[in-house]
């Protein structure tokens, strides 16, 4: 029987629950991450989307070129290099 772990309100389900009812579950994964258990112990997280754009942002904050190149930009901010988003003039 599938359970949720009060703490980070992540839903932990067997897998055989899983397969037996996949659409389900991946609705279910467009609120809150479920962890799936083989034998009582975690094996995977099942991640929903509920839009194309969720897909998009969730490729971005897990693509490492991307992310090297946001470090990138803050740290030539913090040498004083670049031009902050807050001092951008609006025409």
């Amino acid at each position: 029987m599938a359970r949720t772990v009060r703490k980070s309100g992540v839903k932990e389900v067997p897998l055989s629950e899983i397969k037996d009812d996949l659409s389900r579950y991946l609705r279910e994964a467009e609120t809150h991450e479920i962890v799936i258990t083989r034998h009582g112990k975690p094996a995977g997280v099942l991640i929903g989307f509920e839009s194309e754009e969720d897909w998009f942002d969730y490729r971005l904050e897990h693509d490492p070129r991307f992310l090297q190149r946001v470090e990138r930009a803050r740290s030539s901010l913090r040498a004083g290099r670049g031009v902050k988003l807050e001092d951008v003039e609006t025409e």
